[in-house]
């Protein structure tokens, strides 16, 4: 019977070490030709925007493993050609600008390795960043139809034009 515990105890720690749940809420949004999935953080009384996530540095947008977009047919993010397919989704935030980047690497958490693939970025595209008058509390990904995704979260708003 010892024996048998014992094992069972092996087991159990052998399948869950190394996995972490998941901090956040996860969603995945969708268009026609678009879809995200993504760590939906709370702002919880934090400074996001320059602080959590600090300016001029790569961000995952979004908690947990880096956001992923998905374009069903080619596509034009902003001024840059982009083929059908699943990529990564980064920013790199700034008080007024951001650079949307989408990079071709998969599978990556957070944005702890993205200096190790950022040659394999397939656009980089430069939006303007809005401010808020009030502060939306859970980050937000959403679509204006076909034409243009929204990411707002605290008291900042981008839209990234697509073009289908």
């Amino acid at each position: 019977m010892k024996k048998l515990l014992f094992l069972l105890a092996v087991l159990i720690a052998a399948t869950s070490f190394g996995q972490s749940p998941r901090k956040s809420p996860h969603d995945t949004i969708s268009t026609e030709n678009t879809s995200v999935t993504y760590g939906r953080p709370y702002k919880n009384n934090r400074i996001i925007f320059g602080e959590l996530a600090k300016y001029g540095r790569v961000w995952r947008v979004g908690a947990d493993e880096a956001t992923t977009i998905t374009f069903k047919k080619d596509v034009k993010v902003g001024d840059k050609e982009v083929k059908a397919g699943t990529y990564t989704l980064f920013v790199i935030p700034n008080e007024n600008e951001w650079t949307i980047i989408i990079n071709a690497k998969l599978g990556q958490w957070g944005a702890f390795s993205y200096e190790k693939t950022k040659d394999e970025d397939v656009a980089k595209v430069n939006v303007p960043a809005t401010k808020l008058e009030n502060a939306v509390e859970q980050l937000t990904i959403r679509f204006v139809g076909e034409n243009a995704m929204i990411i707002e979260w605290d008291k900042t708003q981008v839209t990234v034009p697509l073009t289908y």
